[in-house]
């Protein structure tokens, strides 16, 4: 295994700037560009009604409809970062930013634990430069949270067996809290994803006497019950079904029925049985590269490099922690390419006790002449880099990546002359329009409906999908005059 006599000044010193790097550009860029629909728009929105409601009970959507797709975990989070720094981009994924911290904290410490110091340093850096948790650490959505409660569960599970005294039993303890997050961020899924890999590693390795006298199970159950339990009975008390919906269609047959057509809030994302490798491939990019090619040549030696193993405890307690997210989705045809998000700590974790060895990879000879050794490949910069890269890009227009109503939203506001006049969405609202109008927002299904706005007294605003702005009725038509499109949309304004 790396050893801290291995490092030298500069590869300490370039680890820390990779770091700094990557947290900075994260924290800068929170707000530098706009919701995106479908995801990032609606948990913004339900949390903007959350704030205006004061229902921290029953989340909301489309001005009042009971969302019961998610448990409000990060929706909580989001509210409270809307009070600190109001109803905006950088409010909104704050949250998502903190919950990543204390991931990579929690990385750190399961590998400072054993090896010491710089491992730690190194477990963070390969968990931060993943792909997608460098994406997700900015964005609205409940899987940071979820990582959050699986992380601090899978932590705390290993460093409560493997510890003795007081602090052993407090990570045993913050095992269940982990679960109890999971349960309050997405749902029984976060205890399947917790409990899977630990119950094959107490079967596997034989450890069911040491594992049942190392945590406090009935007590520590009690306490993931009484931190859960309560949200889920006041919330179908308040708005009864909810349970059924929740516990069934989203943790049954979202995931075994392909195009699964009972979505309440969005479209069933039907794929291939076995996406979800393609997608860990993707996700972790570039480590994974960097960990198949490392498997390869591990394969030619026995299974072991610098110490490291697929055979002790650790490794294989790792191991499945990794494996686990693909294991239970290979068979399931709704999936998000961010399902793998669980699984990476531990992949870092294990990349850290591979990365010496991997620079034959060739990714870091760069730093020879600097460093006496390549230990930290140039791989770390990737991710960052092509981040900035592309929002760059985006910024100066080459590039087309908005998903958002906010320009629309903005044109609106600026060509209206009257303060009674609205903005009416025909057939189909975006979240994010109802997020920067404040809510305001109409949406109208048919053209009756529409026809009333004409007929009042004000001059009003419509939009509609350009691929529908064609089958309107020429009468409906020439009513409008075109202010432009954006985001797929055309913006018309009525005709005085």
């Amino acid at each position: 295994m790396w050893s801290h006599s291995q490092l030298t000044t500069f590869q300490r010193k370039y680890l820390g700037r990779v770091l700094m790097f990557v947290a900075l550009v994260r924290l800068v860029t929170l707000g530098a560009y706009p919701l995106a629909d479908t995801t990032e728009a609606r948990y913004a929105e339900i949390a903007r009604e959350m704030v205006a409601t004061g229902n921290w009970i029953t989340p909301q959507v489309d001005g009042g409809v009971p969302f019961w797709g998610k448990p409000p975990l990060s929706i909580w989070a989001a509210t409270a970062s809307f009070k600190a720094f109001g109803i905006n981009e950088f409010g909104a994924r704050f949250p998502s930013f903190v919950f990543a911290l204390i991931v990579a904290w929690l990385c750190y410490l399961m590998a400072e634990r054993q090896y010491g110091h710089e491992q730690g340093l190194l477990a963070v850096m390969l968990l931060s430069t993943q792909a997608i948790f460098f994406v997700v650490a900015g964005c609205v959505m409940t899987d940071p949270a979820l990582v959050l409660g699986t992380t601090l569960s899978m932590v705390g599970f290993w460093r409560g067996l493997t510890e003795t005294g007081f602090f052993g039993r407090m990570w045993g303890y913050l095992f269940f809290v982990g679960i109890a997050i999971g349960l309050l961020a997405k749902g029984p899924v976060a205890v399947v994803l917790t409990l899977f890999p630990v119950g094959v590693w107490v079967v596997w390795r034989n450890r069911w006497d040491s594992v049942w006298k190392g945590l406090p199970w009935i007590s520590g159950s009690l306490l993931a019950i009484a931190i859960s339990l309560p949200w889920y009975l006041l919330a179908e008390a308040r708005t009864p079904g909810f349970l059924e919906y929740f516990l069934v269609g989203e943790h049954w047959k979202r995931f075994m029925e392909s195009g699964w057509t009972g979505d309440l809030y969005g479209n069933a994302h039907s794929q291939p049985r076995g996406t979800i490798w393609l997608y860990w491939l993707l996700a972790a990019f570039p480590w994974s590269f960097v960990f198949v090619t490392r498997l390869l040549r591990l394969a030619r030696h026995g299974g072991t490099s610098n110490g490291m193993s697929f055979t002790d405890d650790r490794s294989v307690y790792l191991l499945l922690w990794t494996l686990t997210p693909m294991i239970l989705f290979t068979f399931a045809g709704n999936i998000l390419w961010t399902y793998v998000l669980p699984g990476l700590p531990a992949f870092a974790l294990l990349m850290a006790g591979m990365v010496p060895s991997a620079v034959d990879v060739r990714m870091g000879k760069a730093l020879e002449s600097k460093g006496g050794g390549a230990i930290i490949p140039l791989a770390g910069w990737t991710t960052p880099l092509v981040f900035v890269l592309v929002l760059s890009l985006s910024a100066l227009g080459l590039i087309s990546t908005k998903k958002c109503h906010n320009d629309l939203v903005s044109r609106y506001e600026c060509a209206r002359t009257e303060k009674a006049s609205q903005l009416i969405y025909l057939f189909k609202r975006p979240y994010s329009a109802q997020f920067y109008t404040g809510g305001l927002a109409k949406r109208v299904t048919t053209l009756n409906e529409a026809e009333t706005f004409l007929d009042n007294k004000t001059q009003d605003f419509f939009a509609v999908k350009k691929s529908r702005f064609d089958k309107l009725p020429v009468t409906f038509r020439f009513r409008m005059e075109n202010l432009g499109e954006y985001a797929g949309y055309l913006l018309l304004r009525e005709r005085v």
